[in-house]
């Protein structure tokens, strides 16, 4: 996913998190279909695809986020054989950024349309069917009203080409108030005001990329999320929240592992979407300056850790 909003800022303690007693992907598995799953950026871990497949299967995640470029790039055998080791290893995809540039000028936005349907066709071959990217909260000239006629017309024609290939489309709202308030003119930032968006569209196969800070500091409740469906959800993000910082003074790039500090209900986020039948991909994307520092050995230690030690709060 493209990270160009979410430079960190300065460096965070990082909370102790409690180790891993087995790597095993079966191990204390709770009764739910959520899939743990490894984004190495989100994490600050540099990895090609193969790397990021070894990664995940010698600690324990189910699942990976598919390269769009490489899978549209890469020798059609080279792509075959790496199925092939997922496969065999019992890993799945999770969701492929958006390549395509909506937020700009119409003719950058028009060649990434142009070009989308070979990505989305290489995905269809991989059977990669989850695509996700995040709405900017705020415009310094568009008005909402302008914003949401650009941001459906453009994001239909995605979906539409998307649909046409398999591929589903979620769309990630940003809720903090130091984000929405940060230029004149406000936007999405709130999970029903996503769902507003997604009814706009008028696509079956869009729906929303769920982070638990975003969800948190746009006010988000347990009974917002019972609105939603399975459908609905088409990838996960899970975090936590620095102690101390009123909710309103919450920064994008200053966050927590899951489970570090207590501030976010991630028990009950999680049995929630569990509740519901969820299915979704579920990542750990903490933007915290201390892991990302960390060696990818010991990265990869602690984000499965703190992703098994909420896997654990599910008692649905």
């Amino acid at each position: 996913m493209n990270m160009t909003r979410r430079t960190m800022i300065g460096s965070l303690p990082l909370a102790a998190v409690s180790a891993a007693s087995a790597l095993g992907r079966d191990n204390g598995k709770p009764n739910t279909k959520l899939k743990i799953y490894l984004s190495c950026g989100a994490i600050g871990v540099k990895a090609t695809m193969a790397q990021a497949l070894d990664y995940a299967a010698q600690y324990g995640f189910e699942a990976i986020e598919a390269d769009a470029g490489w899978l549209a790039s890469a020798p059609e055998n080279d792509v075959a054989q790496f199925l092939v080791r997922m496969k065999e290893r019992e890993i799945v995809w999770a969701q492929a950024g958006l390549p395509v540039e909506f937020k700009k000028s119409e003719e950058e936005f028009q060649a990434g349309l142009k070009a989308l349907p070979a990505t989305a066709k290489a995905l269809q071959r991989a059977g990669a069917t989850r695509v996700g990217t995040w709405i900017m909260s705020a415009h310094p000239t568009l008005t909402y009203r302008e914003n949401f006629k650009a941001h459906s017309q453009r994001l239909r024609q995605v979906a539409g080409v998307l649909g046409d290939h398999g591929c589903r489309l979620g769309m990630e709202y940003l809720g903090p108030k130091t984000l929405w308030a940060s230029s004149r003119y406000p936007f999405i930032h709130t999970l029903p005001e996503m769902k507003e968006l997604i009814a706009e569209m008028g696509r079956p196969n869009v729906g929303i990329v769920l982070d638990s800070w975003h969800w948190f500091t746009a006010g988000g409740t347990l009974a917002d999320l019972k609105t939603l469906t399975n459908k609905d959800v088409v990838s996960i993000d899970l975090n936590d929240a620095p102690l101390n910082i009123p909710l309103d003074q919450q920064q994008d790039g200053q966050r927590e592992l899951p489970c570090a500090t207590g501030v976010i209900d991630v028990g009950g986020f999680l049995n929630t979407l569990t509740a519901l039948g969820c299915d979704a991909p579920v990542r750990c994307e903490p933007f915290n300056a201390a892991l990302r520092a960390m060696p990818p050995e010991q990265a990869l230690r602690t984000t499965i850790a703190s992703m098994r030690k909420a896997f654990s709060l599910i008692r649905a």
